[in-house]
């Protein structure tokens, strides 16, 4: 059980830190930069798409391990958790729009496109290839969200000091912010030589 626990913790700092969605794979970018011009929309964001990441992990593989495999349609996984995730994103959106309406509408066209945004189907297809049980899926996906989240919720953070700032003209606006997060991934980077187990 010890191992079982070790394995669990790797993985969680893993999707959190040394394999983080948006600046170490790079999935998820127009999220990212679409929502990171305030602190409390980044953070709505981030936390839609946790839910939306852990539910997706564990619905993805109740139907590749129940379903798909069983029937031999392991080459149907994609369209899949498409299928899957858009559904779970509709959910999400009828509720935030009934219980935080502020939230709904400053997330805007950024919370539908959550179905397409290729974090969330990439942590459903990383753990199909990693051969992930069901605690493992959802702890993977829980974790990716939860580091998509503080990069986008970090990167907001340096958006919003970053346009108060007095900087060269040709760099105001989109350069400023690509190179601010160049140097947030670059940061990122450094955890790349932590393992655990």
């Amino acid at each position: 059980m010890d191992g079982y626990l070790q394995s669990l913790l790797g993985i969680l700092l893993s999707a959190i830190l040394t394999e983080n969605f948006i600046l170490v794979k790079f999935y998820g970018i127009c999220p990212f930069m679409g929502v990171s011009k305030k602190i409390d929309t980044a953070l709505g964001m981030g936390m839609a798409v946790t839910f939306v990441m852990a539910l997706a992990s564990a619905a993805c593989w109740a139907v590749d391990a129940l379903v798909l495999q069983p029937l031999g349609l392991g080459y149907m996984q994609t369209v899949a958790f498409i299928l899957v995730i858009a559904s779970i994103v509709q959910v999400v959106e009828m509720f935030l729009k009934k219980s935080v309406p502020a939230l709904y509408k400053a997330l805007g066209i950024f919370l539908p496109l959550i179905t397409t945004n290729c974090a969330v189907l990439g942590v459903a297809l990383v753990n199909v290839q990693k051969q992930y049980d069901f605690l493992r899926s959802v702890i993977n996906g829980a974790a990716g969200g939860l580091g998509f989240t503080l990069a986008i919720v970090l990167f907001a953070s340096v958006r919003e000091r970053v346009d108060k700032a007095d900087c060269p003209e040709s760099f105001r606006g989109y350069p400023i912010t690509l190179i601010a997060a160049g140097l947030l991934a670059m940061a990122f980077m450094g955890f790349s030589g932590l393992k655990i187990g």
